[in-house]
């Protein structure tokens, strides 16, 4: 047996990224236990259609568990099909069922039924992982729903929103990524008991006297393993299954993306003001120690970028899977499906970590509202002078006018003069007066309905999740 430890390569998912339950899901063992599954679940419905004795089905059941790589390997070096070498390992332990394991079926048989049943379970545990994440982001929402604080588009300035709503729009996104996975995992099938071909020829032959159909059959493997099959099928089941459920990761993927991406900008010392978790400990920079560098927003954007790039590999196994068959896609499936679940799971533990730190800063909050609520609280000026009486083309040149002015003063480093310019402007006061004009411009009453709609997000999330 090969010896594998830190003096060869190892893929970081083997001891860096992703969790424990999911590497025992794709594990070798995980794997060939599931295949043993499947051939005592035939066995015994096989059993009871009265081709194969029941004591031939109990012997397969009592050695089920006994999973022997080492055995397997070494007839695999000698045959070269690494399916048969687990069928003759599993045969040599059991005497009396060992000579009916397998009957009937082709390798795809087993393996598209086995990798359906790796897939229910591996996405049952993204969903697990995300409704934790999204019940700690609802109370978030909650928590920060009336926190004002300056929205930016174009990475600019723009208007105020509230902290709670600029998190209720990722939470937003991410239960319509639950729901995804839902659907998904719902519709996830196992190719059945269909053949070669998928014509189901074999296992009409093995049945012919029994009173069986082949679909008796299917129905029975299938009731055993809780596991639907599609109803038609090649060699395979249709390879679009896989690119339908990569495509939900890649999807979660980029809204816990976006959600990182926004943190580095906001984490950004010129704005200021949020920052992920840092430990009393944790080390910044190598070379410059008074770092706080983002490294696990920059983890998640690391990852779920490689995420995004797999399910092109899925559509081409779809795609390209010609005729009944092709054995092109195999490899690449055993990279590709649990590399794109277990960083699923890293970056969800990661994005957890994240939204349960996460440090709202009050001070660089209140001076960016400071320094450029004002401008778009020149909106509700506008709207006053209007109202009063005013000219709302000849208000909008003067407030023009005096923000361009006070947006030099910003960039020179000095205070924003807006309030006062506009205070002391007799084409503004002659319709408001004067000493209305600082409490118009006051932008943390400029935020509309955002703190209710965070709260009913909030609220919804924490619904969807229960």
């Amino acid at each position: 047996m090969p010896v594998y430890d830190h003096e060869t390569f190892l893929s970081p998912l083997t001891w860096r990224y992703g969790g424990d339950p999911l590497r025992r899901v794709w594990s070798e063992v995980g794997k060939r236990r599931l295949l043993r599954r499947f051939w005592v679940a035939l066995a015994e419905t096989q059993a009871e259609a009265g081709v194969v004795t029941a004591a031939q089905a109990a012997d397969l059941r009592a050695h089920q568990d006994e999973v022997d790589i080492e055995r397997a390997t070494e007839i695999e070096r000698e045959i070269r099909h690494d399916l048969m070498a687990e069928i003759r390992t599993f045969a040599e332990q059991c005497p009396e069922g060992g000579p009916i394991i397998h009957l009937g079926a082709t390798s795809m048989d087993v393996l598209d039924n086995a990798d359906a049943l790796r897939l229910t379970q591996s996405l049952d545990i993204i969903i697990g992982r995300l409704n934790g994440v999204l019940s700690v982001l609802a109370m978030r929402i909650e928590a920060e729903a009336r926190t004002v604080a300056m929205a930016f588009t174009h990475i600019q300035p723009a208007e105020p929103t509230t902290v709670g709503y600029r998190l209720a729009q990722y939470g937003q996104d991410l239960v319509a990524d639950l729901a995804e996975l839902r659907r998904v995992r719902r519709e996830v099938r196992g190719k059945g008991l269909k053949g070669a071909v998928g014509t189901s020829a074999s296992y009409t032959q093995l049945l012919e006297g029994s009173g069986w159909s082949a679909r008796d059959l299917e129905k029975g493997v299938m009731d055993r393993l809780g596991l639907q099959a599609f109803p038609v099928t090649t060699q395979t089941y249709p390879r679009k299954q896989d690119w339908h459920i990569l495509n939900a990761l890649a999807g979660l993927c980029a809204s816990l993306h976006k959600l990182a991406f926004d943190l580095r900008i906001l984490q950004s010392p010129p704005i200021g003001e949020w920052s992920e978790p840092f430990g009393a400990q944790q080390v910044g920079s190598s070379a410059m120690p008074f770092k706080r560098n983002p490294i696990a927003a920059e983890n998640i954007d690391s990852l779920t970028r490689l995420v995004a790039a797999l399910p092109r590999v899925a559509w081409d196994n779809a795609a390209l899977s010609l005729l009944e068959r092709t054995l092109d896609d195999s490899a690449n499936r055993r990279l590709v499906l649990p590399q794109a679940f277990l960083l699923c799971d890293e970056v969800l533990g990661r994005t957890l970590a994240l939204v349960e730190g996460l440090q709202i800063w009050p001070g660089p909050t209140a001076r960016n509202l400071r320094d450029y609520g004002v401008f778009a609280a020149t909106e509700r000026l506008l709207m006053r002078g209007v109202q009063a009486g005013g000219d709302r083309q000849l208000l909008h040149e003067v407030i023009r006018e005096h923000s361009l002015t006070a947006w030099s003063a910003l960039q020179d480093g000095k205070p924003n003069p807006l309030a006062r310019l506009l205070a002391e402007d007799p084409r503004i006061t002659d319709l408001v007066p004067a000493d209305q004009v600082p409490s118009l411009l006051d932008a943390t009453h400029h935020v509309g309905d955002a703190a209710e709609r965070a709260l009913a997000m909030a609220a919804y999330i924490q619904e969807e999740v229960s």
